[in-house]
C-alpha cells in the first residue's frame, strides 16, 4: 500500500487532476525588479485568484439564475412591464441574496487583492527602489515630470481599489505601485494573460500580422501603458521599431522601465506625460498608437481629447487599436450589462458605465477619422497553454476581467 507521498502531484493545471482553475503562483515568469514573495504571501496569492475564478465559474451562473428564475418575476409583478435598461435590471438586482452575495465577495477580494500586493511591496521598498534606480537612473528611456498635473478623473480615484492609483509617490524614487500592480494582478487574471501578464500585448500583435501582415512599424505609441505588461511584447515583435510608454504615474514608468530591462527589451522608452496633451511629438509622429484596457479609466473630455491626439499624432497610412472590454448595445442581455456596470459601482472605475454606453464610431469620426476607415476586432490573451489558461478555451465569464476584448480603431 503507497503513501500519498508516492503519489505525484499533478501540476495545478493539469485536467487529469480535475482542477480547472489558476496556475500556481510559483510558476509565473520572474524578473529583476519582481517583488520577492514568501510562501504566505504565495499562498494569499493563489486562494484569492481561485476565489475569482470561483465566483466567476460558480457563483455567477447562480445570480444569473436567480435573475430569470426571481428577480425578472418579481420586478414585471411589481411595475407591470418589462425591465426598460441595465439601470432597472442593476437595482432590482441589488435586492436579491444571490446578487448581493457575488457583490460582497467580488469586493472583497479586490480589496484583499490590493492589500496583499501592497503589503509585499511596501516591506521590501529599500530593494525594489534600490534596483529600480540602479536599472534607470542617467538613461534616457525615462523622462519624468514632476510638474505634470494629475488630472482629477485620476487623482480623485483608488482605480479597481489600489490605494494611490497608478501615480501616487510615497518617497523618492517610489516604484512600490508599480511592483504592486506587476505582480499581484494574477489575482485579478488568475493567469489568463500568462507569466509575465502580457497575454494582451501578444494578442495584438497576433491579430496586426494576420490582419496587416505587410505592416512595418517603425514608431509605436500606447498611451497608458502603465508597467509596460502590453507594450512590450509590440517591441519584441518589431524589434526595428522604437516604442514609446507614456503614462501618467511616475511609479509605473519607472518600474516598467527596469522591468523592460531585466527583460532585455530595449527599444522601448517611458514618458510621464498626459495622453490629452502630447504637444511635445510634432504631428505625424507614430505609426502605431495603442491603448489597452484603458479608455475606462478617462473621463468623456479626456476621452475626445485623445481621440483628437491620436489623430494628429498617426502617420498617413498608420493605424491606431484601442482594446477594450465590448460596448454595450441592445442585443446585450440587460443582466450581462447590468454585470458589468458593477465595476463603476463598486470596483472604482466611475467612467466604466458612461464609456461603455458610448459610440465609439462616431467619437473616432468626430476627432477626424474617415468612417469608411474604421477598424473593428476582438482579440483574446495569447499565453503559454502548457503552463496557463486558454482565454480562447475558457468559456466562464465574470464581466470585465476575461482575457477577451474588443478593437475598435482606424487607418489614417
Amino acid at each position: 500500500m503507497s503513501s500519498s507521498a508516492d503519489t505525484p502531484t499533478p501540476a495545478p493545471n493539469d485536467p487529469s487532476a480535475g482542477y480547472d482553475g489558476p496556475p500556481d503562483f510559483r510558476v509565473i515568469g520572474r524578473h529583476a525588479v519582481f517583488p520577492q514573495t514568501s510562501h504566505d504571501e504565495i499562498e494569499r496569492i493563489n486562494f484569492l485568484a481561485q476565489m475569482n475564478r470561483h465566483l466567476a465559474a460558480r457563483v455567477v451562473p447562480g445570480v444569473k439564475a436567480a435573475f430569470d428564475a426571481r428577480v425578472v418575476p418579481a420586478f414585471e409583478a411589481q411595475h407591470g412591464r418589462a425591465m426598460a435598461d441595465r439601470h432597472e435590471a442593476r437595482r432590482a438586482l441589488l435586492e436579491d441574496p444571490a446578487f448581493q452575495t457575488w457583490s460582497a465577495l467580488r469586493r472583497l477580494t479586490m480589496e484583499q487583492r490590493q492589500q496583499a500586493g501592497r503589503w509585499t511591496a511596501l516591506r521590501q521598498r529599500e530593494r525594489l527602489n534600490a534596483v529600480t534606480a540602479g536599472l534607470t537612473e542617467g538613461d534616457p528611456r525615462l523622462s519624468l515630470d514632476p510638474s505634470l498635473p494629475i488630472p482629477r478623473y485620476v487623482s480623485a480615484v483608488d482605480h479597481h481599489c489600489m490605494p494611490g492609483s497608478y501615480h501616487t509617490e510615497y518617497f523618492p524614487g517610489d516604484a512600490v505601485n508599480g511592483a504592486n500592480y506587476d505582480h499581484a494582478g494574477f489575482v485579478t487574471t488568475g493567469g489568463l494573460l500568462g507569466g509575465y501578464s502580457d497575454g494582451g500585448g501578444h494578442a495584438v500583435v497576433k491579430w496586426v500580422r494576420r490582419n496587416l501582415p505587410d505592416f512595418k512599424p517603425r514608431k509605436i505609441l500606447e498611451i497608458g501603458g502603465t508597467v509596460g505588461h502590453s507594450s512590450l511584447p509590440l517591441a519584441q515583435a518589431f524589434p526595428e521599431a522604437e516604442m514609446t510608454v507614456v503614462d501618467l504615474g511616475a511609479p509605473v514608468l519607472r518600474y516598467g522601465l527596469a522591468r523592460a530591462k531585466s527583460l532585455g527589451v530595449d527599444n522601448i522608452s517611458f514618458v510621464q506625460a498626459s495622453g490629452e496633451d502630447l504637444s511635445m511629438y510634432p504631428d505625424a509622429s507614430f505609426d502605431w498608437i495603442q491603448t489597452t484596457m484603458f479608455l475606462h479609466e478617462l473621463s468623456t473630455k479626456a476621452l475626445r481629447a485623445i481621440f483628437a491626439e491620436t489623430r494628429r499624432l498617426l502617420k498617413p497610412g498608420g493605424i491606431v487599436l484601442h482594446v477594450e472590454q465590448p460596448q454595450y448595445a441592445p442585443e446585450m442581455p440587460l443582466f450581462e450589462q447590468a454585470m458589468r456596470d458593477w465595476d463603476a459601482f463598486y470596483n472604482n472605475e466611475p467612467f466604466w458605465s458612461r464609456m461603455h454606453e458610448m459610440d465609439l464610431d462616431a467619437e473616432m469620426v468626430a476627432a477626424g477619422f474617415e468612417r469608411d476607415k474604421l477598424i473593428h476586432g476582438g482579440v483574446t490573451g495569447v499565453v503559454d497553454r502548457e503552463l496557463f489558461p486558454d482565454a480562447e478555451e475558457d468559456d466562464t465569464e465574470d464581466y470585465g476581467r476575461k482575457a477577451a476584448w474588443h478593437v475598435i480603431g482606424a487607418v489614417a
